[in-house]
């Protein structure tokens, strides 16, 4: 709004000058000179051929009375905007007054269905599943908070070669007896069973020819449903969930739906008819293809009369069934789509959080989702493709013998080097708050880079109650509490607006609060760290400077105890999108 009401006022006066243009307004990269800024005077030079410094001088003069701003031509060619105290005053009373905070949500509201998580049924999560959920997590809060409707999916991986392997792993050790008849008392299958049979299955199959044809067959057979082979799946994916779910909790993620690529499997023929009979599909060394490279991005190789053209091209063909007549994992997401659509009307946006590596993948099972018009043609199908945590090393994040770190294990360590902190800071073991602290510094050090960013795991920096970093955060949050309960007894007054520490925090709320529209439209949430850290950080100098507690002038307390409650509500405002929680203590 304050955007808005600047360039109302810039933008009359540029009419009265008699210029043609809209005027657009920014944050000042001065923060020390002024609090915005208009650098339209340059363009306006160009379209009329006069001096941009006369523009600019010209614009101003015209510009109304008013108590709220300043407005300075500086050279060459900047007009400069300064807020006044009392419009700085009138923002944080306003502010205080609304639940909001001054946040706006869109007047234009979409549904939308967010898929992050992606974990794999019977496996351990492992590092790999960090960033995908942290990231989906904290947009799925984003989203909502400006008035997306929003539907969560897991989408697990349940599907795939992993199950048969696993499967057959646990035949071969006489702990599926009793579906085959070879024992009349049931094995109790445990999650520990599950993490010993994937690992050696897995190593097996590339050691061990037969065995991987043997799993394959066995994946065939639960793919069909096929008993005993699909009750063993029903049992074993509902074991490795309960364990799934347990671990998303402790990183503070919630999801709506737990569907899985099961789930889609029944879709699957209708959507391979439905390709087929538009015409889409031809037939390439007997599987299935569709063509999805567009013009410039193919190149015809020759070919003989009656052949079918075929291209060499950085976007190959998207296989949507193997020569066996299976489903590829591109087959599933296209049905996935389709069966998306047919649960919920007028989706706006389908949102997936995975890899960057996983790039090509998407991009053809989008193409081929709107060939096919499984998508309808308003839908956005958007693949938001993140970074790999990166060991000091710069390489990805793993144990020292090379192995894939288990997500539990993380999770141990942050707690680990949190009760740490709390040790040196004269506070006792509580498991609960080493949890929130460590949970809070791995998300702030993940969120802060941008998506699609690779970034080094460095708990030493992350762990930090100073700095940019999440238990600085926490930390902030946790002393205007403890400030608050102190004066609870008194009433909070008009904020009044005093000192150069209270006009820093307001203009850093302004800036908080425009943060969110940049997350939103780049999809990443590093804006809002940085302006979060900066409202702390300011927060910080206001608390250095002033006593709220022992302020003996009453009008002024007063206002000192409204200023910390609207940091307080913004600092949790921002806080909760990013699945931080504010612990009672630190």
């Amino acid at each position: 709004m304050i955007f808005e009401e600047i360039e109302e006022l810039l933008n009359n006066a540029t009419s009265k000058a008699g210029y043609d243009e809209k005027l657009s307004v920014t944050f000042s990269n001065m923060p020390k000179m002024c609090d915005f800024q208009c650098n339209d005077c340059f363009s306006l030079a160009k379209k009329y051929g006069k001096n941009p410094f006369e523009i600019a001088e010209d614009i101003v003069s015209k510009i109304e009375n008013t108590q709220d701003f300043v407005f300075e031509v500086a050279r060459p060619a900047f007009i400069n905007i300064k807020l006044t105290d009392k419009k700085l005053s009138d923002i944080g009373n306003d502010y205080l007054k609304d639940p909001r905070g001054g946040l706006a949500m869109h007047t234009t509201q979409q549904k939308v269905l967010l898929d992050y998580g992606g974990a794999n049924v019977a496996k351990s999560l492992h590092v790999g599943h960090l960033r995908p959920a942290i990231i989906g997590e904290s947009l799925k809060r984003l989203y909502r908070l400006l008035g997306d409707q929003v539907i969560s999916d897991v989408h697990l991986g349940d599907w795939g070669l992993q199950m048969g392997l696993t499967e057959l792993e646990l035949f071969e050790e006489g702990k599926l007896d009793y579906y085959f008849g070879k024992s009349k008392t049931p094995y109790h299958i445990t999650i520990e069973d599950l993490n010993y049979a994937y690992p050696r299955a897995s190593i097996r199959k590339n050691q061990e020819e037969d065995f991987r044809k043997k799993a394959e067959t066995w994946t065939y057979k639960i793919q069909n449903k096929e008993e005993p082979y699909y009750s063993i799946f029903k049992e074993l994916r509902e074991l490795s969930v309960s364990e799934i779910k347990k671990n998303y909790a402790s990183l503070g993620a919630e999801f709506d739906l737990w569907y899985g690529e099961s789930d889609a499997s029944d879709y699957i023929p209708e959507v391979l008819k439905i390709i087929k009979d538009k015409g889409l599909a031809r037939e390439s060394e007997g599987a299935l293809v569709v063509d999805v490279a567009r013009e410039g991005e193919n190149i015809p190789l020759p070919k003989k009369e009656g052949e079918v053209q075929r291209y060499s091209n950085p976007m190959p063909p998207c296989i949507i069934e193997k020569s066996n007549g299976a489903a590829l994992y591109a087959t599933t997401d296209i049905a996935t789509i389709y069966m998306r659509n047919k649960m919920f009307n007028n989706l706006g946006r389908i949102e997936y959080v995975t890899d960057a590596r996983q790039h090509l993948h998407f991009t053809q099972v989008f193409r081929v989702s709107k060939l096919a018009e499984i998508s309808p043609e308003e839908q956005q199908l958007l693949h938001i493709g993140h970074g790999t945590m990166n060991g000091r090393d710069g390489k990805p994040f793993k144990t020292r013998s090379g192995e894939t770190i288990k997500l539990e294990d993380i999770i141990e360590m942050l707690v680990e080097k949190a009760g740490e902190k709390l040790k040196s800071n004269g506070l006792e073991f509580d498991r609960d708050l080493a949890l929130k602290i460590g949970v809070a510094a791995m998300k702030f050090g993940d969120l802060i880079n941008n998506v699609d960013k690779d970034y080094v795991f460095d708990l030493d920096k992350f762990m930090a109650f100073e700095g940019k970093t999440g238990p600085y955060l926490q930390y902030t949050a946790v002393r205007i509490n403890s400030i608050l309960n102190k004066v609870k007894d008194l009433s909070q007054g008009e904020f009044i607006v005093d000192n150069d520490e209270e006009r820093e925090i307001i203009r850093c709320i302004l800036k908080l609060n425009s943060s969110y529209e940049i997350c939103y439209k780049n999809k990443t949430l590093s804006p809002l760290c940085l302006a979060t850290y900066n409202l702390a950080s300011a927060f910080s100098s206001f608390y250095n400077n002033y006593n709220v507690i022992n302020e003996q002038d009453k009008k002024k307390q007063a206002s000192y105890v409204s200023l910390l409650n609207l940091v307080k509500n913004k600092l949790a405002q921002a806080l909760n999108v990013l699945a931080i929680e504010v612990p009672e203590k630190m």
